[in-house]
């Protein structure tokens, strides 16, 4: 037997490969699509309906209308009630999830494979005959002004909202999914019932399976649960891509007064880019060094070295349409003008002065490749990784190339897209504080005069 020196860390292998599971895609006589990956070891079944139309298909004065709609699905269909719908999901140890992002709705449920077909029944009985009753609406509309009134205690809540609003104006991407107290005051019944016709048809949604079921037994189920979904007429569905680009913000520096409050919530940055960019990987490289990880630049500075957050991150938000990059921390009140200087600081040397080593660079695709398996360790994962492929567009071996086109990153491609797509010029800060305290700190650093801001909820 060798001796194990355990002074040292023993060293790193190389990337095991992984192959994401095959995908079978196909279509019924309804136009609507179902996609099925059979992943066996344990008697689990994960589905989605996936609709590629969120909050950004709301229209103009009715924001949060698609997140009202899909949270009036499981409200009842036929003369079974929500308390009813819920209590057959939960018969058969299932529960129905339903979320609305800026580009889709997905209702997803998990549950053994034996009770897979009433599943998606009960999914099918929400999505094609929801009841859609006025006095439901009420009630959760009224749910909905309530959490809006909650929110704006919440100054993390605030000030996403006011950065979104800061630097994407009208545009679709412009507001949360949860909408406005005006809007939702302005909503009707006969509002969703007219949405509901017009998104929800067999041609728009896609029905996703994962776990211990073939494709065939996966076609028989959607054919008897969805089979009788009359076919729909061309309809386009509001698409954020063909949106008009965001106008540039008017300001660069907006203040949201919080009176009283010990602490500031800042976000900085700007319009960033399409999930479909050839920038893609390096720029997952360049968020974590600059801030996507603990030992990320911005959150060495700001936290480690200077002490001024518990933690303070960045992020690409790759979207169907340009989703933002944007910084985001919370400090004490007296330390925001520091943590604004300092996070710019960092944004302009990482495309200047102090461009990515190529040890941090290094660091950034171990970080991002080494536990990429964990990703896809159950059927859920699985159904969920599948919903980003049809949501972007993505071809089926993109999971298994992943890591390798991370590896292959080098670290002038990672420097270039820094200097590329970072302009300093262009961001936007957005601040949740006390006014009195920090807006005079902000202009005698420098930083200039903040414009006052009311956020639109």
């Amino acid at each position: 037997m060798s001796a194990v020196d355990r002074s040292r860390l023993p060293p790193v292998g190389p990337t095991p490969p992984f192959r994401f599971a095959a995908i079978h895609k196909d279509r019924l006589k309804n136009r609507l699509a179902f996609w099925t990956a059979e992943h066996r070891g344990l008697p689990v079944l994960s589905l989605l309906l996936v609709l590629p139309s969120g909050s950004a298909a709301d229209f103009e004065g009715y924001e949060g209308l698609a997140a009202i709609t899909a949270d009036m699905l499981d409200e009842g269909s036929g003369d079974r009630s929500a308390i009813d719908i819920n209590a057959a999901f939960a018969r058969i140890g299932a529960h129905l999830d339903i979320d609305v992002s800026s580009d889709a709705t997905v209702l997803s449920v998990s549950c053994l494979s034996r009770f897979g077909r009433q599943a998606l029944s009960l999914m099918a009985d929400c999505v094609v005959r929801p009841r859609l009753a006025e006095a439901d609406f009420d009630r959760i509309r009224q749910l909905r002004l309530t959490r809006l009134i909650q929110i704006r205690d919440m100054a993390s809540a605030v000030a996403d909202r006011a950065f979104m609003q800061l630097v994407y104006g009208a545009h679709p991407y412009g507001h949360m999914a949860l909408g406005t107290e005006e809007a939702l005051r302005q909503i009707t019944i006969a509002d969703v019932r007219s949405f509901h016709q017009r998104i929800f048809t067999p041609s728009s949604v896609t029905l996703i399976a994962s776990g211990e079921i073939s494709a065939g037994e996966f076609e028989q189920m959607a054919a008897d649960a969805f089979g009788g979904w009359a076919p729909d007429e061309a309809s386009p569905v509001p698409d954020p891509v063909m949106a008009p680009p965001p106008e540039e913000p008017a300001h660069r520096l907006a203040l949201v007064n919080k009176s009283g409050a010990a602490q500031s919530e800042i976000r900085i940055g700007e319009v960033g880019l399409t999930r479909s960019t050839p920038d893609y990987h390096p720029l997952l490289v360049l968020n974590m060094v600059l801030g996507g990880q603990f030992v990320s630049r911005i959150n060495m500075k700001l936290r480690q070295e200077k002490g001024l957050t518990y933690g303070a991150r960045t992020s690409f938000d790759f979207r169907r349409g340009r989703g933002p990059f944007i910084m985001q921390t919370s400090v004490q009140s007296d330390a925001t003008a520091d943590a604004v200087q300092d996070a710019l600081r960092e944004i302009e040397a990482i495309r200047g002065e102090r461009p990515p080593t190529h040890d941090e660079v290094s660091a950034a695709k171990a970080a991002l490749t080494r536990g990429y398996t964990r990703n896809f360790e159950t059927v859920e994962q699985v159904a969920r990784g599948m919903a980003q492929l049809l949501l972007y567009g993505l071809p089926d071996s993109y999971f298994d190339t992943f890591t390798d086109l991370v590896s292959r990153v080098e670290l002038d491609q990672v420097r270039q897209v820094a200097v590329t797509h970072l302009n300093p010029g262009k961001l936007a800060t957005a601040i949740v504080a006390d006014a009195e305290l920090v807006g005079p700190q902000l202009t005698r650093a420098g930083l200039g005069e903040p414009v006052p801001l009311l956020p639109r909820l």
